[in-house]
Formats: C-alpha cells, structure tokens, sequence
C-alpha cells in the first residue's frame, strides 16, 4: 500500500481544503476553494449564498487534481470532514431549500422551526456535502452537536418522544447516521464530472471539524490538550466516559468511535480578531512587508517578538462575537500608552488568545480533577514561534506542534485509512501519519509574570468591563430582561 493515496476534505468558514496523503501522512498535492463573504443582513443572521459550500468543494477538488500528477488508480478514498453547528435544509431531492445555516447564526442555538413546506430533510454540512458526492442520505453522528436528537449513549439518533419534541425533528426529516470510521456512499459520475475525483471512490465519514482536527493531531490519550486555532479557538482533552452535567466543559463525540472528547470553553471569532487587525492595518502593512520581503504575518510576529512579556499591561477581551444571550459583550483593548504601536495590539491579542484558553482549560481540568501534561497547538496560527512560545509560557508547559498543522484533513485521511484496513487501529495509523516538527518549552520567568498577571488581572477583567458594557447596552439598544430571558431557555 505504499504507494497508494488519500483524499482528506476539511470543509471550514471562510474556505474548503482538500489534500492528497499517501498513506505515511506526507503531502502529494493540495487544493482550495474559496467560499463567498457570508450574508449577514442582521446581527443574528449568517449565511452562505447561493450554493456556495458545494461549489466550493468542486473548486477545491478540481485545483487538487490538477496537481495530481499520479496514477487515479492509486486513490483509494476519501475522508469527508466538515464544520459543526451548522444546518442545512434539503428538498427531498437533496438540493438546498434555503441558503446553508452557518454555526454564526443565532438559529442554530434554538430548535429547529419548520416553516418552509419544501424542507424535507434537516441535516449537517457534512451531510449535506455527502449527499452531493454519492447520492446516499447518509451522515457521521459525530457531526451533530447542539441542537439535534442525539442519544450520545449509543451513538445515534434518540427515540425519546420528549426529545424528539424538544428539538421539533421528526425523525424522517434526519438522514441515517453512522460511526466515524464508516462508508457513507461512493462517488457518483456526476460528482466525479463535477470534482473531478474518481468515479466509485468509497467517501468515509470522519467527526465534526474540531474532533478530527484532533485526531490529525494524534490526541489519543488523556495527558495531552489539544488547542486548535480557527475562526472558532477549541480547547480539546480525550474523554473516557460521559459525564452527568459538566459546569465547564462538554463532552462531544471524537472520531475514535466509542471514545469522547472533553472541551473547554472556547473563543468565537478568535484567529478572525488577528485577521481583523491585519485587515484594519491594510496597505501601510503590506507596504512594510514587501519593503522587508516578509510576509504581513512575518512582519507582525517579527516586531511582537520585540515587544516585552505581558505587552506592559496592554490586555485584549476577546468578545468580538458572543452568545445570542449575552448581546452587551463587545471585544475591547485596554491599557495603551504612547509608545505602543500595531505590534503591541497584535501581541496583546495572542497575549489574551493563550491566556482565556488557559482559563477556561483550568476550569476544566479543576473540574475534572484531571491536567495535561503537554497541549499541542494546530491551525495555521502554530506557523508563528512567537505564538507557541506564548502558549508554552502561558499554561507553563511544552506546547508541540506537528508537521501538518492543518490537520482536520489529516485527522479525515486517518479515519480513511482504519475504515479500509491500511492500517488495524486507530493508535498504529497516528503513529505512522502524524510527525512532529517541534516543541517549545516554558521559559520560566515568562511563566510566572504571566501567571501573576493572570490571576491579579486578566482573570477578573470581564467581571469588571461587563458592568459597564451591560449599561452601555442599555442605552444603546434597551432592556436586558429580555435578554436574561433568552439565557434562562437557553440554559434549559
């Protein structure tokens, strides 16, 4: 099997990759396709136009084999992985009946409301993009996370009544769900026309977009957090069972089928804030990258890396976008003075990335008795040794990263090769597909002016800016009863 090949998908927010692994974990080729800004009319409204995450898809797969310069003959499947806390509604023919639901959208922290008599089917994006390639109503159970009938006990869908109500799904209106690790269908010839990926391909469900991630990671055992840095900044530990009503984590469904993954709290829009500023800071930066012949990224982690531990206390909330039941929150910077620059706002948002994630990984682990020993950084934010050093002096502890560090489709390319025997188990195909690069270890008095500053400052800080926000709000938009109402449902 050497010399044979795999197709990992990791469908995100902002754009598809697929990549092409021979079966050590090594790059062949890879490709992309951009998705549209997504249709924001209002401030709970997040949508995909047209039928954005399909063409996507074909636009990514298309790029991918045409730098394929291998015999077809030698791929021999493909990981299907896609992002979670989406909704997609389908016509009975599978096409969509309404623009693709994204996890941004405020209606997928409620039930879902059937309004539209042309909604047959109610599924996930990976569900959605599986029946584009073969046709089948098929989908992976660990895609469903949130608002759905799950029995996560056994691994699909509940037969509760009181739960099927609760989440106003009947049950013909859900696809059929499998394990990860399973064949979901095989690629159709108008797919195959469509992606240009080979007709009869077997498609293998993975999990949800974070959960794989992990696996790409190699997170197999229970000393090891994973930090995976995207639109949406995850917090990940392996989960042996499930618990009863966990106050600061949740426990989801990893792509191991049988184990869990336990998460923290995490950061909406967290890599999108350093994307912001990089945007905010438009020409005069690029100006200055090309004068230095860096990249904007480089530039910026080349002159953050000058600036002091702690950004002498310039500080980042990073509420950029927050609960539907907690609308008052707002991102804010506090603690400039007139020497700092961009690169100080930049370091200040690492700063305060690491230290949130640090938090609420505490949290966690406080309340599960239970600590890590190293974390593993993934995502493209792990290309910056200024930003793994940062974790590494944050949670005090060596921070690895791998040489994929893009690895939800990596984690997608794993479950593929289990599900067709190239490898026997989960544990022999991390060991064979995931290399590490490296790892930085904590420098000590890093670790403990950060620590200071955490537990004097930067961990009450919301405590205090909320109380202002929230009189802000009032102002601004009007009373909160309503608002306290929202979360009183939601909590229930």
């Amino acid at each position: 099997m050497s010399n044979k090949y795999i197709i990992g998908i990791d469908g995100g927010s902002q754009s598809t990759k697929v990549v092409m692994y021979d079966v050590q974990g090594k790059v062949v080729c890879e490709g992309k396709g951009l998705l549209q800004p997504m249709h924001t009319p209002d401030a709970d409204t997040a949508e995909h136009p047209d039928d954005d995450l399909w063409v996507s898809l074909c636009d990514a797969a298309q790029d991918l084999m045409r730098h394929f310069a291998g015999d077809k003959n030698d791929i021999v499947g493909i990981g299907l992985g896609s992002i979670r806390c989406c909704r997609a509604l389908l016509k009975a023919d599978g096409t969509p009946a309404a623009p693709l639901i994204s996890w941004q959208d405020a209606r997928v922290t409620r039930p879902y409301e059937h309004t539209d008599p042309d909604v047959a089917y109610v599924t996930s994006f990976s569900g959605y993009l599986s029946h584009r390639l073969t046709g089948e109503f098929n989908d992976n159970i660990g895609n469903y996370f949130g608002q759905w009938p799950v029995d996560y006990k056994t691994w699909t869908w509940s037969d509760d009544p009181e739960v099927l109500k609760k989440f106003n799904i009947p049950r013909p209106m859900l696809f059929n769900v499998q394990l990860p690790g399973s064949v979901t269908g095989y690629i159709t010839a108008q797919a195959s026309r469509a992606t240009g990926f080979p007709q009869g391909l077997p498609v293998v469900c993975t999990t949800s977009d974070k959960a794989v991630e992990a696996l790409g990671a190699g997170l197999l055992n229970d000393n090891t957090a994973v930090i995976s840095l995207g639109t949406y900044i995850a917090l990940m530990m392996n989960g042996k069972q499930l618990p009863d009503n966990p106050q600061w984590y949740w426990p989801i469904m990893s792509s191991v089928p049988g184990t869990l993954l336990y998460e923290g709290y995490g950061i909406r829009k967290g890599m999108w804030t350093v994307s912001w500023l990089r945007d905010m800071l438009g020409e005069s930066l690029l100006q200055d990258a090309r004068a230095r012949n860096l990249s904007p990224e480089d530039l910026l982690n080349e002159k953050a890396s000058l600036v002091p531990p702690g950004s002498d206390g310039l500080m980042t909330v990073l509420d950029w976008l927050t609960n539907p039941w907690e609308p008052y929150k707002r991102g804010i910077m506090i603690g400039f003075n007139a020497s700092m620059d961009y690169a100080w706002i930049y370091r200040s948002i690492l700063e305060s990335v690491a230290l949130t994630l640090k938090n609420n990984y505490d949290k966690m682990c406080q309340e599960r008795n239970h600590f890590a020993r190293e974390i593993i950084i993934t995502g493209g934010g792990s290309n910056s040794d200024l930003f793994m050093q940062i974790f590494a002096d944050v949670f005090n502890l060596p921070a690895r990263r791998n040489m994929i560090n893009g690895c939800a489709s990596l984690g997608a390319a794993i479950n593929t090769a289990v599900s067709l025997g190239i490898y026997a188990s989960y544990p022999d195909a991390v060991e064979n597909m995931v290399q590490v690069k490296d790892t930085f270890l904590p420098v000590e008095k890093n670790a403990a002016l950060y620590e200071a500053m955490n537990k004097g400052i930067f961990r009450e800080l919301t405590t205090h800016t909320d109380t202002i926000l929230k009189k802000s709000w009032q102002v601004f938009h009007g009373d909160l009863n309503e608002v306290d109402s929202i979360q009183s449902w939601s909590n229930a």
